[in-house]
């Protein structure tokens, strides 16, 4: 998910798809830990879009 359409989403949709991020990488650590983990940089793709979100989160509260 590109930056642009974070911004697009609503406040309560980013909310909704932070969650769902946190979620998914909670379940790709857990994999990880077990070594059934199919794909290792899919971590680092939900880690990114996580920071992503939460950027785009607060320049949207700093900017009110």
């Amino acid at each position: 998910m590109k930056a642009r359409e974070v911004r697009d989403l609503t406040p309560d949709e980013q909310a909704q798809k932070l969650a769902e991020m946190e979620k998914e990488l909670f379940n790709l650590r857990i994999q990880q830990t077990a070594g059934q983990l199919e794909k290792p940089d899919r971590v680092r793709v939900v880690r990114r879009e996580i920071a992503r979100i939460k950027t785009i989160m607060n320049q949207a509260k700093a900017a009110r």
